[in-house]
């Protein structure tokens, strides 16, 4: 008999891809698609199951299907079509716990793979240069996705000391980026002017949303030597970008914004619907995150196909020509970086305008 798996959020192109791609490990019998609302892709020859992880009837879609491996790939920063912040968060946090429930009950589940965010460090300005995965954070979180992230990953150790017999692996992905990434940070991407924080370049990783799809499915591998995949993974592409060089490839310009006002700018675009520019996302855009990817690949023994820099020039490359040819707005960039008041650079990083394509390569030494 061969595993049978079964993937929550596939209402989600992400989610819909890994169910496609999961049915054709040799090794897989079948394939159980769960979400409250029918996807608009196909799912190949998944069994479809319309439910809320929200209630307790998933505990008897998990025994009427005898699963034994779970991936939970419902968390997640962005609402469906008609959704709402509100239900994301409860998807996140209510769902999250009732699929634990679930699968503390039923005998047959023997490994739980996690899709969670490299959000649960924070950031902060006194963060480390790089985060490990024991790392703890120098300021929790305070709302949003990244809020969320860090009680889903308290309710899922709580679930490992109580089932010690389930393989359990979670899964600390950077921001996902690719053709249809659907995430806040593509979303603030995707703005015709990028609002960013006054004398601050933050450094930012990034994962192809193909690679995501591998390291979910190697993750989900073999219950019978599941022990060698548990634990937790940072999951980040080679290497890392400043803003300012993220700009330049988009052809967007920056619109830098003082510290105080960010807020409002920030309540403005949400008002209007434009991007979940939250407190957290502020942090993000101010002073960045790095994490280091030892035991992805060591332990994990997962090596991404493409770079941070690959994965974000395939991103752009899915989004079209920007307002402005990159080469004009990088030589506007180096001219208001060599201005007298440009001069002291930001409180981390690099010096704001001083992420000139050429510093790439110095930049690997994270991983």
């Amino acid at each position: 008999m061969g595993k049978v798996v079964l993937v929550t959020g596939v209402a989600r192109q992400l989610g819909g891809r890994f169910v496609r791609r999961v049915q054709r490990d040799p090794e897989v019998e079948r394939v159980v698609a769960v979400d409250a609302v029918p996807p608009e892709h196909h799912l190949g020859g998944a069994d479809f199951v319309q439910a809320d992880i929200r209630q307790p009837t998933i505990t008897r879609v998990l025994a009427e299907h005898a699963v034994d491996t779970v991936v939970h790939m419902d968390v997640t920063g962005t609402a469906l079509a008609g959704g709402s912040r509100g239900s994301v968060k409860e998807t996140n946090v209510i769902g999250t716990m009732q699929l634990l429930g679930a699968c503390q009950k039923s005998p047959t589940v023997k490994r739980l793979v996690v899709k969670s965010s490299t959000n649960v460090y924070g950031s902060a300005p006194r963060d480390p240069a790089i985060f490990t995965e024991t790392t703890p954070p120098k300021s929790l979180p305070s709302g949003g996705f990244a809020k969320d992230t860090v009680e889903v990953e308290g309710y899922v150790r709580g679930f490992a000391r109580r089932r010690p017999d389930v393989a359990v692996c979670v899964l600390r992905f950077a921001n996902i980026l690719g053709p249809a990434a659907d995430s806040p940070l593509a979303e603030y991407f995707a703005l015709p002017v990028l609002p960013t924080v006054f004398g601050y370049d933050p450094r930012l990783q990034f994962v192809h949303e193909d690679d995501v799809i591998e390291v979910l499915r190697l993750a989900s591998h073999d219950p019978a030597r599941s022990t060698l995949n548990s634990g937790t993974f940072n999951i980040a592409g080679d290497g890392l970008l400043l803003l300012s060089q993220c700009a330049r490839r988009l052809g967007r310009p920056t619109l830098p914004v003082f510290l105080p006002a960010v807020t409002w700018v920030g309540t403005a675009l949400r008002t209007l619907g434009v991007t979940d520019f939250s407190r957290e996302q502020i942090r993000l855009l101010t002073h960045g995150r790095v994490v280091a990817t030892r035991q992805m690949r060591e332990t994990l023994g997962f090596k991404p196909k493409y770079t941070t820099a690959e994965t974000f020039a395939d991103f752009v490359r899915s989004r079209g020509p920007g307002l402005l040819p990159p080469e004009a707005l990088a030589a506007a960039v180096d001219k208001v970086a060599a201005l007298p008041f440009a001069s002291g650079g930001p409180e981390r990083g690099a010096p704001v305008g001083a992420g000139r394509e050429a510093d790439d390569s110095a930049h690997h030494s994270a991983n």
